[in-house]
């Protein structure tokens, strides 16, 4: 992955970003890295055309993810195996949740793929939240596999039927179990080559597969609370882990809720892999997919094409083109 540059620059992939301290692999070096300073503001700069271009007006920009887990960097090497990030190369995907003030925070970018972690029970799967977290993996145009977890909770032939509605619409489903080693190999052989997200609700067991895989990472793990069934959040910054079988993997923080930035109906509809390709095919160009005739979404639910339960969430999670979201 290193690459030599003429101005004696060195390109490098963040593992963690915590409170201005980088930790950037590079080859096979792990740096400790600080950002430039002009990195962290705005620029503004003159206009005229008799004058020479100079600085008018320097200020912190609105976020605190200048630089997230998951950027290709480009540094200079210092000593003591430190480093200096002087550019931020161009994102190719993140993934991002509501942060201070409702600002977005990115949680880990430039992924190849998002794992979504959800337990076969205890607790049981949300389908509503399932759906959200399918949607933004998909708003990103990420590859997404669906991770069904705790599968030594139920009878295994009882565990397709739970996640039947999502892989029958082309999702990957793969089943695993801590406990038993069940669907290790598998999941182990999607990571290879690859830089991963593990995403979900707290307390589905997102540090407990990756402590399986690779017991030496020995992440911090708890068990549920028994009395609401709600995970308890352990991983409290995002980190970007290699693999020993080649690739990284991101154990983010858990995270209840995930709202897509963007509600616009036809926006979110393009998030339902069933749905997609009827955009376009209803009699009316502004269709709200409700109860206008001949709308070619409706229709697919009344005949069983689309589940009625993933119609139902996508009028929850958007809104018609114009209309105001309901802050519900």
């Amino acid at each position: 992955m290193e690459k030599k540059l003429s101005t004696n620059r060195i390109d490098g992939l963040v593992l963690s970003a915590i409170s201005g301290l980088y930790i950037v692999q590079t080859g096979d070096q792990v740096l400790d890295c600080s950002l430039r300073g002009n990195l962290k503001k705005n620029f503004t700069y003159s206009t005229s055309d008799s004058r020479a271009k100079r600085v008018t007006r320097a200020k912190h920009p609105h976020t605190n993810d200048t630089v997230a887990v998951g950027d290709r960097v480009r540094l200079t090497l210092g000593s003591n195996n430190s480093g200096v990030i002087e550019e931020i190369l161009p994102r190719k995907s993140s993934f991002a949740r509501s942060g201070f003030r409702g600002q977005e925070q990115t949680v880990v970018c430039n992924l190849d793929q998002i794992f979504i972690v959800f337990a076969c029970s205890e607790p049981r799967p949300d389908p509503w939240k399932v759906d959200r977290f399918l949607a933004a993996a998909e708003a990103e145009d990420i590859n997404t596999i669906i991770i069904a977890n705790k599968a030594d909770l139920l009878p295994l032939e009882d565990i397709p039927a739970i996640f039947e509605e999502w892989s029958r619409v082309g999702y990957r489903v793969i089943i695993t179990s801590t406990h038993t080693e069940t669907g290790m190999d598998e999941l182990q052989e999607a990571l290879v080559g690859k830089i991963s997200a593990f995403v979900g609700p707290s307390g589905v067991g997102k540090s407990s597969l990756l402590n399986t895989l690779h017991p030496n990472l020995k992440l911090r793990t708890k068990s549920i609370g028994y009395v609401t069934f709600k995970g308890k959040h352990t991983t409290t910054a995002s980190q970007l882990i290699p693999l020993e079988c080649g690739g990284w993997v991101a154990d983010t923080p858990g995270l209840r809720n995930l709202d897509l930035v963007e509600t616009d109906r036809t926006f979110v509809s393009y998030c339902f892999p069933e749905m997609a390709p009827l955009i376009g095919k209803c009699r009316f160009e502004d269709c709200r997919h409700e109860a206008e005739p001949d709308c070619a979404i409706k229709n697919a639910v009344e005949s069983g094409e689309i589940s009625s339960r993933r119609y139902e969430s996508l009028l929850a999670m958007s809104v018609p083109a114009g209309a105001q979201p309901s802050h519900r």
